[in-house]
């Protein structure tokens, strides 16, 4: 799968968009680096366990960090739902 974004890329995202539900397989999510918490990760919920955490993914996996390298997420350590690309220009628009 070609990636959503690239770097450069900057986003406006929703810190409201999971404060009635919790995220669903498919949506990306805006989540520190568990690594290293002042950096801010943007990937794809691709599973929910039983447990309610979320396993995440980067759509170029041979080149993503995500929950193959750190594990499940709590729901609660999602910060908010990237929903638009203003730069570059010629790239702006929803990002889904």
């Amino acid at each position: 799968m070609a990636p959503t974004l690239l770097p450069g890329d900057w986003l406006l995202a929703d810190p409201d968009a999971f404060r009635e539900r919790g995220p669903s397989i498919g949506e990306l999510v805006l989540v520190p680096d568990p690594r290293e918490r002042s950096r801010l990760l943007v990937k794809r919920v691709v599973a929910v366990d039983a447990e309610g955490r979320l396993s995440v993914a980067g759509d170029h996996p041979e080149a993503s960090t995500d929950s193959r390298t750190f594990g499940a997420l709590e729901p609660s350590t999602v910060e908010a739902r990237p929903w638009f690309r203003y730069w570059p220009l010629r790239r702006m628009g929803r990002v889904r």
